[in-house]
């Protein structure tokens, strides 16, 4: 096994070549799919380090390699894998900083640069300890989380939990809402289901100052609007989590004219599997009604996205196991389930595994933005920490022999 004491020291030692990388991938931002700089940055450097059955192209722009110990123990036969995910978001950067994205438009604001080097300094870590160790760690690079239907489930039907057979999966993320040194962890649905939808509303345009001959299809909308909140508030079990949110309206550009058409959507957030399925008839249901209603006619494009990520209980003691080795029970904390999405949810459907979050805020320095804002960067220090909780999390892991 390896040691924490060990570990942390090692950690201390690499990780200013873990900032260069993320600090490097953070100027270097690639929307989904388009990856292909940054994926080609993540094959070369597993090829140096000596990572075995690198795999590149897989789902276009994904990248998985192997790390076999040589080591003794029950997880002999296991193979683990760890994920991180590569894409940026279509965002322009507002950080004032000497690595600030040189792609205009262009930004990692959810942490995925410090994902990725996080887990090329797993791969560093594992590969020099192959001895001490028994298994294999499968790492695996993924494109396009944050584009539905994203990479993961891509991914997973080209074969990367296959040849070897994967047995666990596990994923960490940056979270802005927690201070640097905190890891959160739950059991059971950590993260929402996240459905989408898009509503065209088919109206009569006219002169604005004669509604009396127009089927105003702003108004329409309008009524779908907040029609929409009350299967929240009103059809929803009180003891259940939903979260219906309109997330752009678009009809007309003039002052003085009713437009024929609006067009409306935005995302449905959910845990329960019942309950997506209820909001996925309800909301087409009420808009179509509203609009008939109005006397405008209604199409609805409902998506069903990411299902929720839900964490395997005992994947998930092992990963509470590590954090009070790494930062103590003090700064363990129990994760609140959270309405953002994941694709990582595909790798737990099929496998047993935990998806935990690293804090890497500091109010001192100023790093207190959140995810998927122009401003956000996190206190770097955050990755030591989560690359030895990542880890202790593996090798314990292969050493329990689940």
């Amino acid at each position: 096994m390896v040691t924490i004491p060990r570990l942390h020291d090692v950690v201390e030692e690499i990780l200013p070549g873990i900032i260069a990388d993320r600090r490097f991938l953070h100027e270097n931002p690639e929307l989904g799919f388009q990856e292909v700089k940054t994926s080609t940055f993540v094959a070369e450097r597993l090829e140096s380090l000596g990572v075995e059955d690198i795999r590149t192209g897989i789902n276009k722009t994904g990248v998985t390699g192997l790390i076999g110990g040589s080591g003794s123990g029950p997880g002999k036969e296991r193979v683990v894998l760890v994920r991180a995910d590569m894409d940026a978001l279509p965002i322009l950067e507002a950080n004032d900083v000497e690595y600030r994205s040189k792609n205009e438009g262009t930004m990692h604001a959810c942490g995925h640069d410090a994902h990725t080097a996080i887990l090329l300094g797993l791969a560093r870590v594992l590969i020099e300890r192959k001895d001490q160790f028994a298994g294999t760690v499968k790492v695996l690079f993924q494109p396009a989380e944050e584009l539905p239907p994203g990479g993961a489930e891509g991914m997973i039907r080209e074969g990367v939990l296959e040849d070897p057979h994967v047995d666990a999966v596990f994923g960490l993320h940056m979270a802005q809402d927690q201070p640097v040194g905190k890891i959160s962890v739950g059991s059971g649905p950590v993260m929402a289901a996240a459905d989408g939808f898009r509503i065209r509303i088919q109206g009569k345009g006219g002169h604005g100052a004669y509604p009396s001959y127009c089927v105003d299809p702003i108004v329409a909308g309008a009524q779908i609007i907040l029609a929409l909140q009350t299967l929240v508030s009103r059809e929803t079990d009180p003891t259940k989590s939903a979260v219906i949110s309109t997330c752009f309206f678009n009809s007309g550009d003039a002052f003085n004219v009713i437009p024929d058409i609006a067009e409306l959507g935005g995302t449905v957030r959910t845990f329960d599997l019942e309950l997506r399925d209820f909001l996925q008839k309800r909301v087409p249901e009420v808009a179509e009604g509203v609009g008939k209603a109005l006397r405008a006619e209604v199409e609805v494009d409902y998506t069903l996205g990411y299902p929720s990520t839900v964490n395997d209980e005992g994947a998930t003691e092992i990963v509470r196991e590590a954090v009070r080795e790494v930062v103590g029970e003090e700064h363990l904390l129990v994760t609140e389930p959270k309405m953002g999405g994941e694709d990582f949810s595909y790798f737990l459907i099929e496998r047993p595994g935990a998806f935990f979050f690293i804090g890497s805020n500091n109010e001192e320095k100023g790093l207190t933005w959140g995810h998927h804002h122009p401003r956000f960067d996190i206190d770097e220090e955050s990755m030591g920490i989560g690359l030895e909780t990542m880890a202790a999390t593996v090798t314990k892991y292969l050493e329990s022999g689940l």
